[in-house]
């Protein structure tokens, strides 16, 4: 059994033909898919998915492009929601200086708002990171001093020194199909490193897919492809890594049940 903890399923991309993902995802041997949140206001559509499907389950966040426009979320509104049983984490949240869309001030208050979420509800956050690693590390040292809360830095294009950060403050590393980029060496440097008890495997669908559907929409069943460069970028075999990375991912995600009724209980550990 594998797991995408990080795909999104309430995007215009799966619109026409949404059963017909989460069917091949099931043959493919992926378990649990879990629907990022990017705007707490539409949130109602992506749990509207985790409620049709029993192995789906959703987060609750603004992603900071958004931050701008969600500026009135605050942490008691993210902790109500969180109450759904198919909610399981807060986010996707955190600082994105690539395109900087928004305002940098805005993010970080936003991912603060988040991270107080996490801290309360116990949930993990889901963080997005991207070009903006000094930042990143200093907030999350900064509130793990206020108090401990699980998170994981998805999708991980960072450097060396914040994944070793994150790791020492506990946060665990999610990787996507950029790991098996002919350009991903120094990623995958950074994976093969990592304490094989910090590492998880996503899609980012409909994003990022990995070889060899390099340049074709993403999809959750592509995680397969994902998880094995990270065995062969860690030098254990593909069954290791579904195992460690399934187990990583209940450790984290724990309000995810390990048996569901229906299809999905058939592939459950």
């Amino acid at each position: 059994m594998l797991v995408d903890s990080h795909c999104h399923l309430d995007f215009p991309d799966f619109a026409s033909e949404l059963d017909n993902v989460v069917e091949r995802a099931r043959a493919a041997g992926i378990g649990r898919m879990v629907s990022i949140s990017t705007r707490v206001k539409k949130h109602a559509q992506i749990l509207a998915i985790a409620e049709k499907y029993p192995d789906v389950f959703c987060s609750v966040g603004t992603h900071p492009h958004h931050a701008d426009e969600e500026m009135d979320v605050t942490a008691a509104d993210l902790i109500a929601i969180a109450k759904h049983p198919k909610v399981v984490a807060i986010g996707e949240a955190g600082l994105d200086y690539h395109y900087d869309t928004g305002s940098r001030d805005n993010q970080a208050v936003s991912f603060r708002q988040h991270i107080a979420a996490s801290r309360e509800t116990g949930l993990p956050l889901v963080i997005h990171s991207r070009d903006a690693d000094d930042d990143i590390a200093r907030i999350l040292t900064e509130e793990t001093g206020k108090g401990a809360f699980p998170a994981v830095l998805h999708c991980f294009t960072g450097g060396r020194n914040l994944a070793f950060q994150a790791v020492d403050l506990g946060i665990y590393i999610g990787f996507t199909g950029i790991l098996t980029f002919k350009n991903g060496q120094d990623l995958r440097d950074i994976a093969k490193d990592l304490p094989a008890e910090r590492v998880l495997v996503e899609t980012d669908s409909p994003y990022l897919a990995p070889l060899p559907y390099r340049g074709k929409r993403n999809e959750p069943s592509y995680v397969v492809e994902t998880a094995k460069m990270l065995a062969t970028t860690r030098g254990v075999s593909a069954d290791e890594i579904a195992h460690q990375t399934t187990e990583n991912f209940y450790r984290l995600f724990n309000k995810v049940p390990r048996e569901l009724a229906g299809v999905a209980a058939r592939i459950a550990i």
